[in-house]
């Protein structure tokens, strides 16, 4: 393993951030010595700005000098620097829908777990609680303050400001909740999702799952009761290191990934889809009916657009046979037409092309209401 010039490496996030724990996993898994650092807002906030294009968590700074920004473009060039013991799988079946799987679990399950932290009171009381204390340190505001302030700035962007008014919270808790039969099922026949050793998918799941689902308050309450399995799996994960395991992967793409896949096809593809009409029509939000669930005033993503490129690219790395396979298993869980439904994507040349190591400042969508 390389140790220098690269080590140490220093994670700026927080240690309740969704993409900072799934990072995090990556890190242990891997057996990548690192620090968390909080990314404060007073001390830390304008020198990642500056060397990595936002202040969006978590941020990677190395040894010589560079700096990361990006979870999956980040693993996947650490996968790249450190091949022993793969997480991402090498056969290109597995590593494509292993991707799909990464990508859902990273830009659709992101709406339940911001919706459970900050819609409910005692998720709002536990995260601001500690986000004032931890990414607000150093600001000269009282606690109280420091707090509302987090509070209202979450909300108006991620939950009720992005889509989710009262009459779409069954909807969205409905998400989570089938999220944790499909993982329950699998779970409790195997330690992760592609058999006996972690793997790519597993890492993607963890954002959710570990720093938000298990650790808030009402979703973790339901995953305890509802999915023990998926519960000791978050645990097992983190525990996990592959570098003593010799656990093998199944072959193929297991049978029970098929429900995941038939939510991906109905809710997760479809909403890309919306996402897209609305940047190429030049809208900062959108409506959009998805699984039966109206969202209304939904903000739209330029990062998701290249999420959608980023998935047809993986599908055309494949070869003609391989790419006939999982147009079988694509189309058999409704996932093949809204892939390719926008015949063009409304993206900028050389959007992200600079990730991991410098973000295209339009990732994060600026609003003006």
């Amino acid at each position: 393993m390389k140790r220098a010039p690269m080590f140490p490496i220093t994670v700026y996030g927080s240690s309740i951030s969704y993409f900072t724990g799934k990072l995090e996993n990556y890190f242990r898994v891997k057996g990548i010595p690192y620090r968390l650092q909080a990314l404060t807002s007073r001390y830390h906030a304008n020198i990642v700005r500056k060397n990595t294009g936002s202040t969006q968590m978590p941020a990677i700074e190395l040894a010589d000098g560079r700096w990361m920004s990006d979870s999956t473009p980040t693993i996947q060039w650490f996968e790249s620097e450190f091949p022993e013991h793969p997480v991402i799988p090498e056969d290109p079946l597995q590593r494509f829908f292993s991707l799909l799987l990464e990508d859902y679990a990273d830009e659709w399950l992101w709406r339940p777990a911001m919706h459970y932290r900050w819609y409910y009171q005692q998720g709002a009381l536990f995260a601001s609680n500690h986000l004032a204390a931890e990414i607000g340190e150093g600001v000269p505001l009282p606690n109280v303050l420091k707090r509302m302030i987090i509070v209202r700035r979450q909300r108006s962007g991620y939950t009720t400001g992005d889509g989710i008014s009262p009459d779409q919270v069954p909807g969205v808790e409905a998400i989570y909740r089938r999220t944790l039969e499909q993982l329950e099922a699998i779970f409790r026949e195997r330690p992760f999702l592609l058999g006996d050793r972690p793997g790519l998918a597993d890492i993607g799941f963890s954002g959710p799952f570990f720093r938000h689902f298990g650790l808030d308050p009402v979703p973790a309450e339901i995953m305890r009761q509802q999915a023990p399995a998926v519960w000791e799996w978050a645990a097992r994960l983190w525990n996990t290191r592959l570098e003593s395991s010799s656990a093998s992967l199944l072959q193929g793409v297991p049978a029970d990934w098929g429900p995941i896949l038939d939510e991906i096809g109905r809710q997760y593809l479809p909403y890309l889809c919306a996402n897209v009409e609305a940047v190429a029509a030049g809208r900062k939000r959108f409506d959009a009916e998805i699984g039966g669930v109206r969202y209304r005033g939904a903000r739209r993503s330029r990062y998701r657009v290249w999420c959608l490129q980023r998935l047809r690219d993986n599908f055309r790395a494949l070869t003609s046979e391989q790419q006939g396979v999982a147009q079988v298993l694509l189309a058999r869980h409704g996932c093949w037409e809204p892939l390719w439904r926008q015949a063009q994507l409304p993206l900028e040349v050389g959007f992200c092309e600079r990730l991991p190591f410098f973000a295209d400042a339009k990732m994060i969508d600026v609003y003006d209401d």
